[in-house]
């Protein structure tokens, strides 16, 4: 990002737009989502125990179902029409994906990030560690990993529109990019 993006992202998250990215504008940036969401948050907290019991156990494929795309996605540039979600999800991803269209389906830089698909449902360990990642349960979706890395830092050389964000921040979900600093493409229904 140039000098002239950090200072606008720092003035919608309600940082000093000094053009410097750094652990004030993270806190900013951090506030600004958590005050989007919804109070009470519908989804539970990220340890194992609250995962387990309002999710179920990691890889149990029982709890999820098959969601339709509201809008056209692709997956390494082929036209994706559907994932499988953890049913708990489903109604706010779609209401996600609806309000990405409603609100910037006219720009082509926020339409071409929210609708590069890279996965939700892979029973798998989180990167890096030995707890189930959410994934493992359905219960995140990763979009324009190319261009958003694990480990690009967000959002100084990951990309992800800081709209997509506050998008879904609305509906409960978490982006590992402006909490974690890095993951941008990584979205979890977690608090």
């Amino acid at each position: 990002m140039t000098r002239k993006e950090i200072e606008i992202l720092q003035d919608r998250t309600g940082a000093e737009p000094d053009g410097f990215w750094g652990p004030k504008s993270i806190t900013a940036c951090k506030r600004h989502l958590l005050g989007m969401m919804p109070i009470p948050h519908p989804a539970p907290r990220s340890d194992e125990k609250s995962l387990s019991i309002f999710y179920g156990r990691a890889g149990d494929e029982s709890k999820l179902e098959r969601m339709n795309f509201p809008i056209p996605m692709f997956y390494g540039g082929q036209p994706v029409k559907s994932t499988r979600v953890h049913r708990k999800c489903i109604p706010s991803l779609l209401d996600v994906f609806v309000e990405i269209q409603e609100l910037y389906g006219h720009d082509k830089r926020i339409m071409k990030a929210a609708t590069t698909y890279d996965g939700c449902f892979n029973n798998r360990a989180m990167r890096g560690g030995s707890r189930p990642s959410l994934h493992a349960r359905a219960a995140a979706i990763d979009l324009d990993a190319g261009n958003n890395g694990n480990r690009s830092h967000w959002p100084l050389a990951a990309t992800l529109p800081i709209e997509i964000m506050e998008v879904f921040s609305r509906h409960g979900w978490l982006s590992a990019g402006a909490f974690w600093s890095r993951d941008a493409m990584h979205f979890q229904k977690t608090q």
